[in-house]
């Protein structure tokens, strides 16, 4: 399918394309349709790395598995009350997602690397009633720390482990309970994602969004009707959860999902599931190209590599066409617009592909704003990325004056991402209004680190900004002023930090300052400190950086 044309724009609006038509639409009514269409295609394959061990369903079993986990949630759930889910990518995780969507639930997805404090927000925020999680994940005694947490929340109700599953969905079996009448623009996920306060805010996602979404960035990307989709993007992320498995399923196909990456065992899927579509961030990509069993797998059933979250470098598309053979879309989208909204075509020119983030998704209106003002910016010329149309989110969860700051009374929704758009609305990414690190697809707020940090005896201030990396396009740098006496060490700031964020969060390049660049007004100036690190004025302190087995939840 080639790209379609469009006429030449004179101004940065690209007025929404409707010659793709909208599926109105619940996940239960898309379950329940290919379970009719095709209910003896596999729909989903939990691929660990022992082949003999994955567990495997088709459309009809994933339909009857889901009903079952509907029923046992009715036996404690009214429809509308929101449901927790904390782990790392499994088979229950997604029992659990179209379990809670047929029962008119609302799932809250919980980041399995946040800590203590990190998941008391989400659960207090979202007034979850219950959760369910994993035993532990990776150092994290994930029981444990529920338990702990329970005490302090009286409105949730009970909390499940997955090892206690399958238990769990059997005490509703014999109980049969109505199911109740579930609408297209119904919420159906809280996903928390933060501003430059630090504090994150829970998008409020519905069933027509992520369901479209995904659909229309599988059709841009060439996914085939019943093709096989492969990834390991984290489930509790809008690409993992949506765009990934949704993208599948919208065209009827095979969703393959790796419980963690691990490069060489990715390649193995590929070949032993004739994988013809892979969604990985970049430094996912640049794992499987440089792992020495690359050459040795049989990867001719490969056709697409789909990426983004982080900027995707003009080499790394231009190596992963000539190792692997296959074509590349780079998505680019927002938890608050239920996910991709633009995104460049396999059969884009190189020079697209390496200088734009693509064209604006089906049915999206986008255009590029003065922030200040609104108005339309002239072609070719940066501004806010603002975006209309049937993607947005709900609002945030309970925060209306968040919601205000993001959604306009118009139906323009502000991103906070600084863009240009050329003639042929192609976007190309500028910067960003929001003060975040990206690191390896994961955004990094450093107002929430910043806090963490001045909590710390010896810390009079702290500023931190993303240092450039070659693996994981940024990375989390902390410019330190102490106070006066002896400064703590970069080991214990790294403790400290390590008690009460996630791990990717947690600085790795520590620099100590007596003055910080700052404004007229007294304000740090953050691109100042940027330039001084990449120039090398600040050099940082020594500290050996912990080893990293995991990247994509890392």
């Amino acid at each position: 399918m080639p790209t379609l044309p469009y006429p030449t724009l004179t101004e940065s609006h690209w007025h929404p394309d409707t010659s793709e038509a909208l599926l109105d639409a619940t996940l239960g009514d898309l379950l329940r349709e290919l379970a009719d269409a095709v209910p003896d295609r596999t729909a989903f394959v939990e691929a660990v790395a022992d082949a003999a061990r994955r567990r495997r369903w088709t459309y009809r079993q994933l339909l009857e598995d889901a009903q079952g986990v509907a029923m046992a949630l009715l036996r404690r759930h009214q429809p509308g009350e929101r449901v927790a889910v904390w782990a790392p990518n499994c088979a229950e995780w997604i029992l659990l997602q179209h379990g809670a969507s047929l029962a008119g639930l609302v799932l809250v997805t919980v980041n399995p690397a946040y800590v203590g404090e990190e998941v008391r927000h989400v659960l207090a925020a979202s007034g979850a009633s219950g959760i369910f999680h994993a035993d532990r994940y990776r150092t994290t005694d994930m029981t444990e720390v529920v338990g702990e947490l329970r005490a302090g929340l009286p409105g949730l109700r009970y909390a499940v482990a997955f090892s206690r599953f399958e238990r769990f969905v059997d005490e509703g079996r014999h109980v049969q309970v109505r199911l109740p009448v579930v609408r297209p623009d119904d919420m159906v996920q809280i996903q928390f994602t933060s501003g430059t306060t630090g504090r994150p805010k829970g998008a409020c996602l519905h069933h027509r969004g992520i369901i479209n979404a995904a659909r229309f960035a599988a059709r841009r990307a060439r996914f085939p009707d019943g093709g096989v989709w492969a990834t390991a993007m984290p489930l509790f992320h809008v690409g993992g959860c949506a765009g990934s498995q949704l993208g599948a399923m919208s065209s009827r196909g095979t969703f393959v999902l790796q419980p963690s990456f691990d490069a060489g065992a990715m390649l193995e899927i590929i070949e032993s599931e004739k994988v013809g579509h892979l969604h990985a961030v970049p430094t996912m990509v640049l794992a499987l190209l440089d792992h020495p069993d690359a050459s040795a797998r049989r990867l001719d059933t490969l056709r697409t590599l789909m990426s983004g979250g982080s900027p995707v470098p003009a080499e790394l598309v231009e190596r992963a066409r000539r190792e692997l053979g296959c074509s590349f879309s780079i998505t680019f989208g927002q938890t608050e617009l239920n996910g991709v909204v633009s995104q460049t075509s396999p059969d884009d020119t190189p020079e697209r592909q390496s200088l734009s983030i693509g064209r604006p998704a089906a049915q999206a209106e986008v255009k590029i704003a003065d922030p200040a003002t609104g108005n339309v910016r002239p072609l070719g010329q940066p501004g806010e990325v603002w975006v209309r149309g049937y993607q947005t989110m709900l609002g945030y969860f309970d925060s209306p004056e968040a919601t205000c700051e993001t959604l306009r009374p118009d139906g323009w929704l502000r991103t906070g991402d600084l863009a240009s758009m050329d003639a042929a609305g192609y976007l190309r990414i500028e910067g960003r209004l929001k003060d975040c690190i990206i690191r390896g697809g994961e955004n990094v707020y450093p107002r929430e680190i910043e806090l963490v940090l001045l909590a710390h005896p010896g810390v009079k201030q702290a500023c931190v900004v993303g240092a450039p990396d070659d693996r994981w396009g940024e990375i989390v740098a902390a410019v330190i002023q102490c106070e006066r006496g002896d400064p703590p060490s970069t080991l214990d700031l790294h403790h400290h930090c390590r008690a009460h964020l996630a791990p990717y969060k947690t600085p790795v390049l520590w620099f100590f300052v007596e003055h910080y660049p700052t404004t007229s007004s007294g304000k740090i100036q953050k691109y100042a400190i940027r330039e001084w690190i990449a120039e090398g004025r600040l050099v940082p302190e020594p500290f050996e950086k912990p080893a990293t087995t995991h990247v994509a939840q890392s």
